[in-house]
């Protein structure tokens, strides 16, 4: 039986590697990114490659309408989903203040709103039939306050501790709720971030190791998956909890100024 992925931000970075990854599974997609011309690419070179279906949706996830049209085309074709793989978000760099509201908004809908109208959607019907994976990109960001990234670390802190409570909601079902939590990696996201600028970034992870990770977690029903920390990163964040605040903020932020 082939089942079928829908996997948002799969246009570069962790998205598409998570969608080459079920592709040589043989598992049909439904791929959701803003950039058409790179879905279209994307879709010809998996359908030739691994003979299998792709749909393309070509929809930008911040605007609050997008989920629920979404959900509407994959019904309409009858499309069943049988993981739903939240990727889709981004960042900026900078003092709150300082930064355009218009884009921290955006931000907002995009890193909470779209998830979480996208989950909503789609789980009931994982419910009905008792079965289904879900897989939430959020980030390491999660763990503490992020100064000079204000609003995105609060925007995946907020998907860690949605897709914990889910899964723990869920705990009597078939279905499962994974939190991916990659550490500084490489793709778009550092550049349109402004992070790439940064200490936190000089040296990344993988896309594609970090999609590995993401999907054997999924796979495995894994609450939580950490990927693509560097050793000193392991040890700060075990030492967080017993920091005093002032100083964890201090290290973050010294950590993503632009040098």
């Amino acid at each position: 039986m082939i089942k079928t992925a829908l996997i948002t931000g799969a246009s570069s970075g962790i998205g598409k590697e998570l969608a080459i990854i079920h592709a040589k599974k043989g598992g049909d997609l439904v791929l959701v990114a803003r950039r058409k011309d790179k879905l279209k690419e994307l879709k010809q070179e998996l359908e030739t490659l691994y003979k299998i279906k792709v749909e393309i949706i070509s929809k930008d996830l911040s605007n609050i309408s997008a989920s629920q049209e979404i959900f509407d085309e994959v019904i309409k074709k009858e499309i069943e989903i049988e993981y739903l793989i939240n990727n889709a978000g981004f960042g900026a760099l900078g003092k709150f203040h300082e930064l355009e509201l218009d884009r921290q908004i955006s931000m907002i809908n995009l890193n909470i709103t779209a998830l979480t109208v996208l989950t909503r959607l789609f789980l009931p019907e994982f419910v009905k039939r008792n079965s289904g994976k879900i897989l939430n990109t959020s980030s390491t960001a999660s763990f503490m306050p992020g100064p000079l990234q204000a609003v995105y670390f609060a925007t995946k802190a907020y998907v860690t501790f949605f897709s914990n409570a889910l899964s723990e909601e869920l705990y009597n079902t078939n279905i499962t709720v994974t939190n991916l939590m990659p550490g500084a990696t490489e793709s778009e996201f550092g550049a349109t971030s402004g992070m790439d600028k940064t200490e936190m970034f000089k040296k990344t992870a993988s896309s594609q190791s970090v999609a590995e990770d993401g999907y054997k977690g999924m796979m495995k029903g894994k609450i939580d998956v950490i990927s693509g920390l560097k050793p000193m990163e392991k040890i700060m964040m075990a030492m967080i909890p017993f920091m005093p605040k002032k100083m964890v903020l201090k290290q973050i932020r010294q950590m993503q100024e632009v040098k």
